[in-house]
């Protein structure tokens, strides 16, 4: 099977327990839970907005840092990237003692740039993602820095297989899972985790109706990459899939669904009006897929959804659902 052992899984959660949080499960009940969820079904979310540096990234680049060669430490590590994995990077690289270089667009939110450099990263803005990349393959080049790559990794899909794990310990009852799909990091791990404790657990992604890069994937039998990019959903916006994480999802996802803006701008809403929790669109997008494309299809269903991340200033909140 693709993707991490039971026993490497084991033995990620050991080595992350005392650096990371066990965020917390919620049970979604109440009246006003009622009207919106699918009919007769439980609902729990992990907040993983809750994670060190605000999103499930930390796990897996945690993972990346430590299996750095001495040699790689002392040359530091770049990454390129517009969201929560930049913060993850600066976060992890900060506590290991290792020079982190973040090449980010300079239309990212502010709160996220300041948040880097805030954590002792060096940041660099470019014009785009593009760029950012073509920064981020520079500095490597010129300087001999490890990449930690926002979500094609070994030790990223051991991180969210760590998240999914923990998850299924944490509400053992649960029969399906909604996870959200940007570039395959957090699926991967978590479809693992979940079809290694029980095969029967239905696994479905969510992905944005403008970034659907992983459905054309599985459509054409290998990664693929997308001519553009259309969609609120910043954190779920990779152009491509890549081989290790379509792998994964390919053998363990059963399957993908598609969530609008608005939608994902309501699930904003329901997480702002119910819980007073100021969600990314990325971090809405599972709760979005229930409540829309798959609320009949989940009726009395035991279901998990995550709550990725959540990096965003009131200014762009605001902007977002205006």
């Amino acid at each position: 099977m693709h993707g991490p052992t039971p026993d490497q899984i084991s033995d990620a959660r050991a080595v992350t327990e005392d650096a990371l949080i066990r965020t917390p499960v919620l049970a979604l009940r109440s009246a006003r839970w009622d009207a919106i969820l699918p009919q007769a079904a439980s609902v729990t979310v992990k907040l993983e907005l809750f994670q060190q540096a605000g999103s499930f990234k930390s796990r897996g680049v945690y993972l990346g840092i430590r299996q750095l060669t001495p040699d790689q430490r002392a040359a530091g590590v770049v990454a390129a990237s517009g969201g929560n994995h930049a913060l993850a990077v600066s976060w992890a690289a900060q506590a290991a003692g290792v020079a982190a270089r973040i090449a980010m667009p300079r239309t990212v939110d502010p709160l996220r740039i300041d948040g880097c450099r805030a954590l002792g990263a060096e940041v660099s803005l470019h014009d785009d993602m593009p760029a950012a990349f073509a920064e981020m393959d520079r500095v490597v080049t010129d300087e001999g820095r490890a990449i930690l790559h926002p979500f094609e990794g070994a030790h990223m899909t051991l991180g969210s297989a760590v998240c999914g794990a923990e998850y299924l310990d944490q509400a053992p009852q649960i029969d399906t899972l909604v996870v959200p799909v940007g570039g395959g990091g957090l699926i991967s791990g978590v479809a693992t985790a979940a079809k290694r404790r029980d095969p029967a657990i239905q696994v479905i992604g969510v992905e944005p109706v403008g970034a659907d890069s992983m459905t054309r994937s599985l459509a054409a039998g290998h990664p693929v990459r997308l001519d553009r990019i259309d969609t609120i959903a910043d954190s779920l916006s990779a152009p491509m899939a890549m081989p290790l994480s379509f792998a994964a999802a390919r053998a363990h996802v059963d399957r993908i669904v598609h969530v609008t803006d608005d939608q994902m701008r309501t699930a904003m809403r329901h997480y702002m009006d119910v819980l007073r929790i100021l969600a990314e669109p990325a971090c809405a997008a599972s709760l979005a897929a229930i409540c829309g494309p798959l609320r009949d299809d989940l009726a009395g269903r035991h279901v998990g959804i995550i709550a990725c991340g959540s990096n965003i200033s009131l200014g762009r909140y605001q902007q977002i659902l205006s």
